[in-house]
């Protein structure tokens, strides 16, 4: 089933990222598209005057209406949209700005009147100067969300994803932090993603920790005691995951096309591979948390700011994937 031929429309939360950075031209452009608008309904953290001279920047029109149309976006204002920041430059008034976007659109999910969120990029340092003391906005969202389960970012290019075992933590502190259970949990978690992005039934690589899978156990036990039994764990789940793999082999077998989802073990084991493979097209998705958030997998880009050639791929796709997610969201609620 196509994007637009769900029974009823996605309602998207979109805010325009870090104001400092490249988000608002990114957000413009594709808010410019009466395709995208025709396959969910956006309401956008921001006023009608900063989305009109977003686009007028970027060379684009945006029609913004009272309420959402096919070919028109809902303007739902800002706490800090009669604000200017200097462009250009991290600060805290822009991490501000940023954390009080994600904060209203989290309560649009809440209160139902959003069921997907899509932020263009913001920047880690301009939010730590406003407060945001987790690690990363992953565990930002599910605290604000008060949620307590499973989440793991997941990366995406395209026919590829990956989810993670560890995330954000030092490269000592890995091995301690994968068991039967972790690896489990980060296959259910993609396997879910992947399918809710339209794989009826994807196939799961599993990464090994250490070179050459540990070669039974020369290099290292745990492919033997915590990563193979993490797998069988769920092989009663009809989900489709083998391995362990080692990982300079894995990611040239998923980009033949033998997998949908490789799941990774640490931060960079997929990353480098994936951001090789399609850097200009990435998308995060923030999996786990009760509501599908996506977001373009690259930076702020305060370097070419207001010049209009900021390259909307990842965003595009973002968009996509969040609308996706929601719409599969509510055909399964509806059932």
């Amino acid at each position: 089933m196509s994007p637009t031929e769900y029974p009823v429309r996605p309602r998207l939360a979109l805010t325009m990222g870090d104001p400092s950075g490249i988000g608002p031209e990114l957000a413009v452009k594709i808010l410019s598209d009466p395709a995208n608008l025709a396959r969910a309904d956006v309401y956008v953290l921001a006023t009608e005057d900063e989305i009109q001279a977003a686009a007028h920047e970027a060379g684009v029109s945006v029609a913004c209406a009272p309420r959402p149309g096919t070919t028109a976006v809902t303007a739902v204002g800002s706490r800090f949209g009669d604000r200017t920041f200097i462009r250009g430059r991290i600060s805290a008034e822009a991490g501000e700005r940023v954390m009080a976007d994600l904060t209203d659109a989290l309560a649009m999910f809440e209160r139902g009147e959003a069921d997907a969120i899509m932020f263009t990029p913001l920047n880690k340092s301009a939010l730590h100067l406003a407060g945001m003391h987790e690690e990363d906005e992953l565990r930002w969202f599910a605290k604000s969300l008060g949620f307590e389960g499973t989440t793991s970012e997941l990366n995406f290019v395209p026919s590829l994803a990956t989810s993670r075992v560890t995330s954000h933590i030092g490269v000592k502190e890995v091995a301690e932090n994968i068991n039967a259970r972790s690896v489990a949990e980060a296959i259910r978690l993609l396997d879910h993603v992947v399918r809710g992005s339209g794989v009826e039934h994807p196939r799961l690589a599993v990464c090994a920790l250490n070179p050459h899978a540990g070669e039974n156990g020369q290099f290292g036990h745990e492919e033997i005691d915590h990563i193979a039994p993490g797998i069988a764990l769920t092989r009663t789940e009809e989900i489709d995951a083998s391995g362990p793999y080692p990982c300079d082999t894995v990611f040239i077998r998923a980009r033949d096309g033998e997998f949908d989802g490789v799941v990774t073990m640490y931060h960079d084991q997929g990353q480098i591979a994936m951001k090789l493979m399609g850097f200009d097209q990435g998308v995060t998705v923030q999996g786990g948390l009760p509501v599908p958030i996506a977001t373009p997998a690259h930076g702020t880009a305060y370097e070419i700011v207001g010049q209009g050639i900021a390259k909307t791929g990842p965003s595009q796709r973002a968009f996509e994937i969040a609308v996706d997610l929601a719409a599969q969201n509510m055909q399964r609620s509806s059932t």
